[in-house]
């Protein structure tokens, strides 16, 4: 899911609650269970999202499936295609689609209005190089994506879970770009962005650790053309916030 940074007054988790009942998605009895990076809110989704739900869903969203998919055929071609983990509302994803109208992307998010919102925009834009998973992007990337496939991946302002003890939480960590590696040519890049600074250091830290990438910038990258900048991230930039851009390749 991206993060707005409106979101940092709160990180989805009730302090006031049990530790146990703050980590109800890390363990259950009896098997240990994987660690989720996001939190399932619930979110209104408006008449038009539900609108291009219903009429373009059935075309756009591909259904999950614990299986390898072909995405040449879901695509109706063979072009170079790219991962995008956590779209948001979809608008950044939809700018970049029109802009490489030659590559497909695969935007995976798991909160209803949003991928409401991104149909509603690939149905007023035409947008016929996007497809949707609304499933949780481990269990994609895991499943439904083959090994040196991706000719990229785009991972821009996932949630910082910034407080200390929930870090864990946090999507970037060394297991997970492993494996988001394997899914990569040799060539291709995962571009990441964050507007938390210590979040970046931990996103530059476990890139740099991974044997596969190559960092294409000395530290952070400057952030590329094509990625438009968010009116969150505008709103940040005037009041003096930072954002930092990492730009790695597979080796």
């Amino acid at each position: 899911m991206n993060h707005d940074p409106q979101d940092d007054a709160t990180d989805g988790i009730d302090d006031n609650a049990s530790p146990e009942a703050n980590e109800t998605n890390e363990a259950s009895t009896p098997h240990h269970r994987r660690i989720r990076s996001f939190v399932t809110r619930a979110g209104r989704v408006s008449p038009g999202q539900q609108r291009a739900i219903d009429e373009l869903g059935p075309r756009y969203v591909v259904p999950y499936s614990p299986q390898l998919a072909d995405w040449s055929a879901i695509f109706g071609r063979q072009a170079p295609r790219i991962l995008e983990i956590g779209f948001g509302m979809g608008a950044t994803t939809a700018e970049i689609a029109a802009t490489r109208p030659g590559d497909d992307f695969i935007g995976v998010e798991v909160h209803e209005p949003g991928v409401g919102a991104l149909l509603k925009l690939i149905g007023e834009q035409a947008l016929g190089n996007i497809r949707i998973l609304q499933h949780d992007a481990v269990e994609v990337l895991e499943h439904m994506i083959a090994p040196d496939s991706l000719d990229g991946v785009h991972i821009y302002f996932p949630d910082p879970w910034h407080k200390a003890r929930h870090h864990k939480r946090r999507l970037i960590q060394p297991k997970f770009v492993a494996q988001l590696v394997s899914r990569i040519k040799p060539g291709g890049y995962i571009h990441l962005a964050t507007d938390w600074q210590n979040y970046a250091e931990q996103m530059l830290e476990v890139l740099s650790a991974e044997p596969a990438l190559e960092n294409t910038a000395e530290g952070y990258a400057p952030r590329p053309d094509f990625r438009p900048v968010t009116k969150f991230e505008r709103r940040g930039l005037r009041l003096g916030h930072g954002v930092w851009d990492l730009m790695f390749r597979r080796r």
